[in-house]
């Protein structure tokens, strides 16, 4: 380990878009299609346009600060640097909520597509399975994630295309509303605006990977790409989402023709398309959901590898690199431990909580440009660097923080608890907030460290 190279710059501002965009999942649209549905009465599209509207301004926000901060630390390296140590750690905790949580959920999304094909087999079957599958994987080794990321992004746009297609000349003949151009999948008697915010905050998580794309800043050929690159991944994810659940909308109206209305895409996609077609998309959603399984898996178990080396966690667990296979084993095993409580919770309820840290983290990011140009380094001098600095951040403060409010009362509560935690783990660190806490992307706490140099390094610190 202690000849380990670093990163290399070789990711051009397509590859990380593409990155970005598996990350997202675009086929995701259809498995929370019926809970959104059902939550906005029939309005998913507008839920959508909700979100994004929230995401283009925390996207600006996010293009402002990566060219501040160029590393791969997000919200809570850009809380720490602007405001304060503390507060940074407890943005990245209530981060650290959504990291563990995303390989569950594409283990839940996966457990909801084998019962649709095989229902009378256990529960507990298809969890473990894909668990212990995707454990293994990442265990062994992760190479050629970009390239591999590329053909399944490519083969679920495709399917997604051809269920727009497929959806727009039934709706030609006379399926669903019968109509190809109308407002209902937006505005209809019986929808409210406490509804659609509620939605927003279901499908929020779809745009997660926007935020993720700043994790390969080091990788990135040039910095200054970064912000048109999140920017891109934010519009091509949201036009995706859009279009996705407006002709899925007007083909479904409601949910009255599904079975399992927590993750319909197998039943969408054999009602447009019959059992030839569901295949295909049910495939591509699969290769979809285990490409984002496997990237979340091993991105999380790398997260606390660091913090474990910089003392955040238990550095003897945590911060453990397998000498053979150069992977941090007991982080992703770990991680497989917590994919298995996909057995019982529902999709709902953990993509909820999950954007309980999220909507904080882009809160922050939003209050952060304020920090750091209207307060820490003064640039606002006028109207327009005040329009830039202080206005649009300032309104995607406000959105982000309209829809954290929005989120169902369980999640919020689970999401309480979690930052109480933190905060008292926090207490405990820095013996009653009188250290200062090291940050979750300390660059000294390089993965790449042998153990006899984090032992060196520690010792230089005490002394």
């Amino acid at each position: 380990m202690a000849g380990s190279g670093t990163l290399k710059r070789n990711l051009g501002l397509w590859s990380i878009v593409g990155l970005g965009l598996g990350y997202m999942t675009p086929t995701v649209v259809f498995d929370t299609f019926g809970i959104v549905s059902d939550e906005t009465n029939g309005a998913v599209p507008a839920a959508y346009l909700a979100a994004l509207m929230v995401m283009i301004f925390t996207a600006f926000s996010y293009g402002k600060m990566v060219q501040v901060f160029p590393t791969a630390g997000s919200a809570y390296t850009y809380t720490r640097e602007t405001m304060t140590p503390g507060l940074g750690f407890l943005v990245g905790w209530t981060s650290l909520m959504d990291y563990l949580l995303l390989p569950m959920v594409n283990c839940l999304i996966i457990r909801l597509y084998m019962e649709s094909m095989v229902p009378n087999a256990p529960t507990w079957i298809w969890v473990v399975a894909y668990t212990v599958i995707m454990t293994g994987i990442v265990l062994t080794s992760m190479r050629g994630t970009a390239n591999l990321n590329g053909i399944l992004l490519i083969f679920a746009l495709i399917m997604v295309t051809m269920f727009c297609v497929l959806a727009f000349f039934q709706l030609q003949a006379g399926e669903g509303a019968g109509l190809i151009v109308s407002a209902e999948p937006f505005v209809h008697e019986g929808v409210h605006m406490s509804a659609v915010l509620t939605g927003a905050t279901v499908v929020c998580f779809s745009f997660i990977g926007f935020d993720a794309v700043t994790m390969y800043t080091n990788e990135a050929k040039s910095v200054s790409t970064m912000p048109k690159a999140i920017m891109i991944t934010v519009l091509a994810g949201g036009a995706i989402f859009l279009v996705a659940s407006y002709f899925a909308q007007l083909l479904f109206p409601d949910n009255s023709q599904f079975t399992i209305v927590d993750d319909p895409l197998p039943e969408i996609g054999e009602i447009t398309g019959g059992p030839i077609f569901a295949l295909f998309f049910l495939a591509a959603a699969f290769a979809a959901t285990v490409a984002s399984g496997l990237a979340s898996h091993a991105s999380v178990s790398r997260m606390l590898l660091v913090m474990g080396r910089n003392g955040v966690l238990p550095r003897k667990a945590f911060g453990y690199i397998n000498p053979k296979t150069h992977t941090p084993v007991f982080n992703i095993v770990l991680v497989g431990a917590v994919c298995l409580f996909a057995m019982t919770f529902s999709l709902e309820f953990i993509s909820a909580l999950i954007n309980f840290g999220a909507l904080i983290a882009f809160t922050f990011v939003n209050l952060t440009v304020i920090a750091h140009y209207a307060f820490r380094t003064k640039q606002v001098v006028d109207v327009k660097s005040a329009f830039n600095y202080v206005v649009m951040p300032g309104l995607g403060a406000i959105l982000t923080g309209i829809l954290w409010s929005s989120l169902h009362g369980t999640a919020l509560t689970s999401g309480l608890i979690w930052l109480a935690a933190g905060v008292i783990y926090l207490a405990v660190l820095t013996r009653g907030f009188k250290r200062t806490v090291r940050s979750f992307d300390d660059p000294e706490a390089d993965a790449t460290m042998s153990e006899p140099q984090v032992e060196e390094r520690e010792e230089k610190e005490t002394v």
